[in-house]
């Protein structure tokens, strides 16, 4: 009769934890006139030559992410730094976009930009798991993870602002003027990536300004089981919503991408509550680890050959380079060793990293193939152009070579490092907290990786570079001669 009790005692118990679980409250205020919030402009931010621009994605991988995109920044930066700009390659990028552990590289570069590189390693050697229950085996913990989630918005996002974002906006992330900067979550529901950008939050009748960074950023990084979904309400009513043009022609049009009709669908699934009242979001990773569909969209949706960069920008860029860090680990086969297993939280687990797997590969093809038809695109319609528009577009005439226009597409990984350095690095959890040698070695193949990609050296062949060697940045710089890359 005792271990009867005793047995319901602890059914009661694991009831009432589960009840417990972290479930976090809407982050959005409503808005009545959303559409009256603008953005800065596409690419607008950037400092350097108006004939290059670079597009920097940043994957997901907790803290081991955040280092490795870091490393990739330093060696753009680096590559050709010098007295007179010591920003070398950053003064180019127009785009960063963020997922997960990349997702705050991303936002504290948009927020700092150049500037603030050399400070984020204060941030990288620190507990990012300093507010967050970690105990896999404590019994809450465990329930709590099975019920929805172990940790709330408040454990990650709260750090965040206390060491690096200091509850910057939204709105102080437009104005800050640096790169464009693209925050990605996923939409659990739809099953589709989820952008924080002031279109999608006017279809929730929100203003986007006004949320802290740290809010998308702890979106963004919110792994399953780890942490609790983040939610967001569908204001629907007392709204003056207006559909963007875009996602009427959308509808009708049956040669619209799948990604353009999928994020259209979720765009009116918010207007619907019949369908959804709350939006719940969870790592970007689970529906695109690099963030790159964004883009893909963004272009879908443009309706002209130009879109997303500006009729100005279109004419006059002549070298673009978009770069990936991809700073996930190799397959785990341990399951596949023995009859047992996955099950329980590995089980979950699994599911969410073949997933993350599954987007990961998908999105960059989607990228490049993106791409390639956009510097097609671009080409027919600049050689298109009369020279009366070309010349009100450019300013001059000087140099316009309407087929002048290069593109490099490239993945940063591990794979280009050594057999044993890959072993290692492998070997780095994908946690919010690292061991600082753990840090410097992630940040360190960041570099390394990017200086040995092939499309980055070919970029850098195709504008001339003047690049600083790394050992004898004190005493010159060598120059890369163009070989018609």
């Amino acid at each position: 009769m005792k271990r009867h009790f005793k047995s319901l005692a602890t059914i009661s118990a694991l009831i009432i934890l589960a009840n417990c679980a972290s479930w976090n409250a809407p982050i959005n205020a409503f808005s009545a006139n959303p559409n009256e919030i603008k953005e800065a402009a596409f690419g607008s931010q950037a400092s350097g030559r108006e004939d290059v621009f670079i597009g920097l994605a940043f994957s997901g991988g907790g803290t081991r992410a955040s280092s490795f995109s870091y490393g990739m920044l330093k060696a753009l930066r680096d590559a050709t730094a010098d007295a007179e700009n010591p920003d070398g390659l950053l003064r180019h990028v127009g785009l960063v976009s963020g997922v997960s552990g990349g997702s705050v590289t991303a936002a504290y570069y948009g927020l700092h930009g150049p500037d603030g590189v050399a400070d984020y390693r204060s941030y990288l050697v620190q507990n990012g798991e300093k507010y967050m229950a970690t105990g896999v085996w404590n019994p809450v913990t465990l329930i709590k993870g099975l019920s929805g989630g172990v940790n709330s918005r408040k454990t990650f996002a709260r750090f965040l602002d206390e060491t690096i974002f200091d509850n910057a906006t939204f709105a102080d992330l437009w104005t800050s003027g640096h790169a464009t900067t693209w925050i990605n979550a996923s939409d659990v529901a739809n099953a589709t990536p989820f952008l924080f950008s002031q279109e999608t939050f006017n279809a929730l009748c929100s203003d986007l300004s006004k949320l802290p960074v740290s809010e998308a950023v702890a979106a963004s990084a919110a792994f399953p089981l780890v942490f609790t979904p983040i939610t967001l309400t569908a204001h629907q009513n007392g709204c003056d919503y207006q559909e963007p043009d875009w996602l009427t022609a959308a509808r009708f049009n049956p040669e619209a991408t799948s990604a353009l009709r999928a994020y259209g669908n979720t765009l009116e699934t918010y207007r619907d509550p019949e369908k959804v009242k709350f939006v719940k979001l969870l790592d970007g990773a689970i529906t695109d680890n690099f963030g790159t569909t964004g883009l893909s969209v963004a272009r879908a949706k443009a309706q002209n050959p130009y879109g997303p960069m500006s009729e100005a920008q279109a004419v006059k860029v002549s070298r673009l380079l978009f770069l990936v860090a991809n700073a996930g680990t190799s397959t785990d086969y341990n399951w596949n060793q023995k009859i047992p297993g996955p099950g329980g939280i590995g089980l979950g687990l699994a599911i969410a990293n073949s997933s993350m797997g599954s987007a990961t590969r998908v999105g960059y093809d989607v990228l490049r193939l993106s791409l390639d038809a956009y510097a097609e695109d671009l080409i027919e319609w600049r050689c298109a152009l009369s020279i009366a528009r070309v010349r009100q577009l450019r300013g001059s005439l000087n140099g316009w070579d309407c087929e002048d226009l290069k593109l490099f597409v490239g993945q940063v990984a591990f794979d280009v490092l050594d057999a044993a350095e890959r072993e290692k690095l492998n070997q780095i959890p994908t946690r919010l907290r690292l061991k600082t040698e753990e840090v410097d070695r992630t940040i360190a193949a960041g570099e390394t990786a990017t200086r040995l990609n092939p499309e980055f050296n070919g970029f850098l062949r195709a504008i001339d570079a003047v690049v600083v060697p790394a050992d004898a940045r004190r005493i010159g710089a060598r120059r890369i001669t163009p070989t018609g890359g």
